[in-house]
């Protein structure tokens, strides 16, 4: 499963749907997000999420820290995709040229 769908499926699970929704598009991901930083996006916005629901806050708290620890980063498989596709391809040579 990729990391995209895993992670969507953490936050369905915390009843965060509407992230959860983003999530599945990749807004997220390590790659597929429009996000410079998209990690720091979604552990600030689980703190967020735990603040509004208290009732919850546990659980989405334990899914930050998931985050934190890199559960949801991209796979090696994710990694070499981005890495073949244009937009990899591109991203390197730029950083060569610098």
């Amino acid at each position: 499963m990729h990391t995209k769908d895993k992670l969507a499926e953490a936050l369905r699970e915390v009843g965060l749907d509407a992230m959860a929704d983003k999530a599945a598009t990749g807004y997220y991901h390590d790659f597929l997000s429009p996000l410079d930083l998209p990690e720091i996006v979604l552990v600030n916005q689980l703190n967020i999420e735990a603040i509004k629901h208290p009732d919850r806050q546990r659980a989405i708290c334990e899914l930050r820290d998931r985050v934190i620890h890199g559960d949801f980063d991209a796979s090696a498989e994710e990694s070499e995709a981005w890495a073949a596709s244009s937009e990899g391809q591109d991203a390197m040579r730029r950083l060569l040229r610098e």
